[in-house]
């Protein structure tokens, strides 16, 4: 167990029984996901970005990434269904809270004018998601081994009903909200 479970299990399970006063342990929000999304929009003219992209996301990730293809076509944008158009990673268990931990000691601080996180992103059911501007705020990645800078999307799946509680359970996590 890293440091982030080790937290979770002994203080703040505790703090979120106290405070929303559930009956069980199993009702207390955890986390069950992470999923990293990378979208390549030049995939259609050049092939080697979709290659790119997946070894940068498995570098970030530490587990491989998996091709994602377009569902529909799209005259506008020279898109047809099953075209390879991104990259994408699920972690899972010890994997997904060591990058969590990564992500909140080492890659969010090394934003540029970072100022925290924007609390408004949950989703309706206490799941939060965060977009990237460039891959480079993690530490794997060497600035001269990537061929273009790219987004990714994060997102961070939790077992809460509402975002007060998903907010409450990535507050006490460490997550940097703005305030």
């Amino acid at each position: 167990m890293n440091r982030v479970q080790e937290r979770y299990n002994e203080e703040i399970v505790p703090a979120l029984i106290k405070k929303f006063d559930y009956s069980s342990v199993m009702q207390v929000p955890k986390l069950s996901k992470i999923v990293l999304n990378m979208g390549v929009g030049d995939a259609k003219e050049d092939s080697k970005a979709i290659d790119n992209a997946i070894e940068d996301l498995t570098t970030i990730a530490g587990q491989k990434a998996v091709v994602t293809y377009a569902k529909k076509s799209i005259a506008n944008f020279k898109l047809r269904a099953g075209m390879p158009i991104g990259a994408k990673v699920t972690l899972r268990g010890d994997r997904m809270y060591y990058f969590f931990d990564k992500l909140i000691s080492v890659a969010l601080p090394r934003v540029r004018d970072f100022r925290g996180i924007n609390p408004n992103s949950f989703d309706g059911h206490g799941n939060f998601t965060l977009g990237a501007r460039e891959q480079l705020i993690f530490p794997e990645i060497d600035y001269d081994s990537i061929d273009k800078i790219r987004g990714l999307d994060i997102v961070i799946v939790t077992t809460a009903e509402t975002d007060e509680e998903g907010k409450a359970l990535l507050e006490a996590l460490g997550m940097p909200f703005r305030k």
